[in-house]
């Protein structure tokens, strides 16, 4: 089967190979370069732990009192962009305990086997860099503590058992942090991936799977008949056949498929990462400032910082505003941070965003032949080996990972 992949990230790599590997003829489409977007900037780790979903209890209601605030955590700036504010209002409608545990059953199903897969990956030759150090959720207030570990019953019922920590116990867990840090929650499972080795891995592997890698070319139409997509046309006005077509594109997925009559609302959610090469400070584990919602990542001669959301955004330009804030959490978390020297150049990017918080994985019900794998908010690097297996069991065989209701909840069809 000759399958067309758009997109280029780490889900359109991922599913490449799980398909390449069932045998189907794959060429990947990528405007730019690949895993050059949200692939790259992201939190640079395997975030079983921080699998919840964004719309959860007060979310949009704390946004929407921070937005005065412009270097709060999460914003929420006014914009008259088309369906923007029924995005909003359709993820406010998911900000409910019950939606939130359903989405965070479904991101934990999806992501059991993460560490299994990406195991896998370097079994079968795939060469990325990858560390096992866990992650600590740190808390400077016993209110934030108390509040994350209302969802705890469900990370335990996954297997997922963290270390309850306060005071001196948080620093001994992780000595460089400062006596700000009270309270902590320690997921040893969490693993630290460095992204750009990850896509350089995927890419040296496709490629001697004989996987036709496209990057700077754009879809500009699709061909297709009354039932299916035939080929796609793209920017320099080659004609590729196709009998599969996965749109995998990140935020433009929603703009692709309603090309093809389904209406998928993704919307992007901006985030913000720096990194520092040497790294400021020696870390013993990853963390998660829970208070600043700023990840802190260690790898292989850097550190990474990572955080806040951003709805409303139309570019993917750096707010010095909202970077001194994710400065400024590391300052104040950690004993001797100093000027923070070795910073490089801060990044800015899109993250898919949907309004029920869950990704988009399946076939289109307008297209016989069309899927889509997106919408993975913050946990692409999480999800993307089982979204990729599951799609590919989809397409191959018909078989899933999942079962009904879950499937269900990721369809493209649901909205």
């Amino acid at each position: 089967m000759k399958t067309v992949i758009i997109g280029g990230g780490v889900v359109g790599l991922t599913t490449a190979y799980e398909l390449a590997l069932r045998g189907h003829n794959v060429t990947v489409i990528e405007a730019g370069r690949c895993g050059a977007g949200a692939s790259h900037g992201n939190a640079a780790k395997v975030a079983i732990a921080e699998s919840t979903p964004v719309p959860a209890p007060g979310v949009l209601l704390q946004g929407i009192r921070w937005m005065l605030k412009p270097d709060s955590p999460l914003s929420i700036r006014p914009s008259l962009a088309p369906g923007y504010l029924t995005f909003l209002l359709r993820m406010a409608a998911h900000c409910n305990s019950r939606d939130f545990d359903a989405g965070l059953e479904l991101h934990l199903r999806l992501g059991e086997d993460a560490n299994d897969l990406f195991d896998e990956y370097q079994t079968q030759g795939i060469d990325f860099e990858m560390h096992d150090r866990g992650v600590l959720l740190a808390f400077e207030t016993r209110e934030r503590f108390d509040e994350h570990c209302a969802s705890l019953p469900a990370f335990e019922a996954a297997g997922h058992r963290p270390q309850r920590l306060h005071d001196d116990e948080v620093r001994e867990a992780e000595p460089a942090l400062s006596d700000r840090i009270r309270h902590g929650l320690f997921f040893p499972a969490d693993r630290q991936i460095e992204p750009d080795s990850l896509t350089a891995g995927l890419l040296a592997k496709l490629s001697a799977l004989g996987v036709d890698v496209r990057e700077h070319t754009r879809v500009q139409r699709f061909i297709r008949t009354s039932e299916s997509v035939t080929a796609v046309v793209t920017s320099d006005a080659e004609v590729i056949t196709a009998d599969a077509l996965v749109i995998s594109a990140g935020v433009p997925s929603g703009a692709l498929a309603a090309q093809l009559g389904r209406n998928i609302p993704i919307r992007s959610g901006k985030g913000y990462s720096i990194d520092y090469s040497p790294a400021p400070i020696r870390l013993r584990t990853s963390l998660t400032l829970e208070d600043a919602r700023v990840a802190v990542t260690p790898l292989n001669g850097m550190l990474r910082l990572a955080g806040t959301m951003e709805f409303g955004s139309t570019d993917d330009d750096v707010n010095e505003v909202r970077v001194g804030a994710i400065r400024r959490a590391a300052q104040e978390a950690f004993r001797e941070w100093g000027d923070g020297r070795g910073e490089l150049a801060p990044w800015a990017g899109s993250r898919p965003m949907t309004p029920d918080g869950l990704p988009v994985i399946g076939r289109l019900d307008s297209v016989a032949n069309v899927y889509i794998n997106s919408g993975h908010a913050m946990l692409g690097l999480t999800l993307a080996p089982g979204s990729a297996r599951l799609l590919a069991g989809l397409m191959t065989d018909g078989g899933s990972t999942l079962p009904d209701d879950l499937l269900a909840r990721v369809s493209p069809n649901r909205f």
